[in-house]
């Protein structure tokens, strides 16, 4: 058994495709093929069932591939321990980020961590939270950048900065002649949604109690959920009611849309924002150096958890 034929049934497992996986893997399908054989042959088991299409493993193979992706992962560890001894922050990172947070955090450390690591690659994907969390067991991606507390067992959650929830809204709505909102008060039919799928949709209805019987009452025009927060800020704009948005989403708008922001009565809701790996992870220097960035170019408040409470989603 070598560790070349690990690779490649773990990565026929994740494209469920001989020729996909070749490709990926930089080998012609025969050669791919003819070690996976020959690993069975070792083995004495069939790992893949080829009468189906996609490709899916057998009840063994599954066990297999299971086992081999924990041995490939500890074989990284490897050059990952000769990095850390020279200091070297090199390699490529697969990052995976949700789309609440991708135009407002991007944009802050992107610059910076090229300029700081020019031989780090980071490959940065946009995925909804359950996307990561199966990317990151399929090991499609090494990292992702989402909102926690996910409880998601063999996946490490390590928080890095706090986000307070605040309401934006219409300047003729009745939030307009608040300083401040309750709770109580985003019990509304008048609230713009994200699509099902974003973390922070259910953060939204964790904080407002909100039932879908309530759009029956509703003075919007129309019954839309988006999955931007940009077309949410419009909406409410054009349209009235309400939304909800995240402390980074703020900072970005104009300063005539701040004056449509309110914040809480009681103790400030926040979004705990965290970046996420597999338990069995090789590329610890790189996680770290990620992390530090990052925490490096947000508002420095945003660090301090003590500011509010966090609300869970999941």
């Amino acid at each position: 058994m070598t560790i070349t034929q690990l690779e490649y049934i773990v990565a026929v497992d994740q494209y469920q495709n001989f020729s996909i996986a070749a490709e990926k893997c930089n080998v012609t399908q025969p050669t791919l093929s003819m070690q996976i054989k020959k690993l069975e042959d070792i083995l004495d088991v069939v790992i893949f069932d080829r009468g189906k299409q996609p490709i899916i493993p057998t009840e063994i193979g599954k066990k297999i591939i299971e086992q081999g992706k924990v041995i490939l992962s500890e074989a990284k560890k490897v050059n990952d321990i000769i990095l850390q001894h020279k200091g070297e922050i090199n390699g490529e990172l697969k990052v995976g980020i949700i789309p609440t947070l991708a135009p407002y955090l991007l944009p802050l450390f992107a610059g910076s961590i090229s300029k700081k690591y020019p031989n780090l690659q980071l490959t940065v994907k946009e995925l909804q939270t359950e996307e990561i969390i199966q990317h990151l067991h399929k090991d499609l991606i090494d990292v992702g950048l989402l909102v926690t507390p996910i409880n998601e067992k063999g996946i490490t959650e390590r928080p890095l900065f706090y986000e307070e929830i605040l309401v934006y809204t219409n300047p003729e709505y009745k939030f307009e002649k608040q300083l401040e909102v309750s709770l109580a008060d985003l019990t509304s039919p008048d609230i713009w949604l994200l699509s099902a799928g974003h973390c922070f949709r259910d953060q939204m209805i964790n904080l407002c109690s909100y039932q879908s019987k309530n759009k029956m009452n509703s003075n919007l025009p129309i019954s839309y959920e988006s999955g931007s927060l940009e077309t949410l800020i419009r909406l409410v704009d054009k349209e009235g009611g309400f939304t909800l948005l995240p402390e980074l989403a703020v900072d970005e708008l104009s300063e005539d849309a701040q004056e449509h922001i309110r914040t809480f009565t009681e103790e400030r809701p926040m979004r705990e924002v965290s970046i996420v790996h597999a338990r069995n992870f090789a590329k610890a220097s790189l996680i770290d150096a990620l992390s530090k960035t990052i925490q490096e170019c947000v508002p420095k408040e945003l660090l301090t958890r003590d500011r509010g409470n966090v609300v869970e989603w999941r």
